[in-house]
């Protein structure tokens, strides 16, 4: 019964990180590039009752200790694309990143809700909404000049900004975002703020149009790319959790009565 008591805790233990993680995927319903979470389960050892080799049973009789929790998986599928007609918010359809550069470093989102920061010499450089600057394909941040009006510039779908010269009808490159995969999405590592962080398991990042065998994606202007979190899967799954730890709360009761009424058995 003591192994009962513990198995059960271990139970709870576990679907109280799955509850955890459900609710992290419900709070970022609504925000911009956030692939869900999903928790992953393993049995602890077992323990062989009985002697199979005297008994000539043809099964082993095994009890388990309970479960543990295995690893987090993020799913990076496509999420929603919502319009909000801003030139300077963008999403990816397809397996790449932009690339971000914070304290010098790379980082790597799919949120796209970019701004325009004035700089000091009167241009304006793209950043994200924390000021952390958006890199180009020449790993420098895009930097446009301030005469040019936001509402000028044109994203195109190989993620190349550009503008229009009104005195030559010339369209003019600026910069051409970097644009990255991985071969290992999975792999990456979660860094807050909508960004992620380049591991050993996730590979290095693989630059669009500088390597062969990459399917590019294509970049859309003026469009955000919402969460992939489906509300009604994680309400059932938040449900089920919510009921497995109801269970294990009861067989922790369960085992508890029985020790109980074994302790005022031996005392009569």
């Amino acid at each position: 019964m003591m192994r009962s008591l513990w198995t059960a805790a271990s139970g709870m233990t576990a679907q109280q990180t799955n509850v955890d993680t459900i609710s992290n995927n419900l709070a970022n319903v609504n925000t911009v590039g956030y692939k869900k979470e999903t928790t992953n389960f393993k049995s602890l050892l077992y323990t062989k009752m009985g002697n199979q080799a005297e008994t000539n049973a043809p099964t082993t009789m095994q009890v388990g200790h309970g479960v543990r929790i295995g690893s987090s998986s993020r799913m990076y599928t496509q999420g929603t694309i919502q319009r909000t007609g801003n030139p300077t918010d963008m999403a990816i359809e397809g397996k790449g990143f932009f690339t971000i550069m914070q304290d010098d470093e790379y980082m790597y989102t799919r949120d796209g809700n970019f701004r325009m920061a004035m700089l000091d010499d009167g241009n304006y450089a793209l950043v994200t909404t924390d000021g952390h600057p958006v890199v180009s394909i020449d790993e420098e941040p895009i930097v446009v000049d301030g005469g040019i009006g936001v509402d000028k510039l044109i994203v195109g779908q190989d993620g190349m900004i550009s503008y229009m010269d009104e005195e030559t009808g010339i369209r003019m490159d600026i910069a051409q975002l970097r644009i990255v995969q991985f071969s290992n999405t999975e792999g990456l590592e979660a860094a807050g703020s909508n960004l992620f962080m380049e591991t050993a398991a996730s590979g290095i990042a693989r630059v669009e149009g500088e390597e062969d065998g990459l399917t590019r994606s294509i970049i859309k202007s003026g469009v955000l790319e919402g969460s992939n979190v489906d509300v009604a899967n994680e309400m059932v799954n938040l449900i089920v959790a919510q009921r497995a730890y109801e269970l294990n709360s009861t067989a922790i009761k369960t085992a508890d009565t029985m020790l109980q009424q074994a302790n005022e058995l031996k005392r009569g």
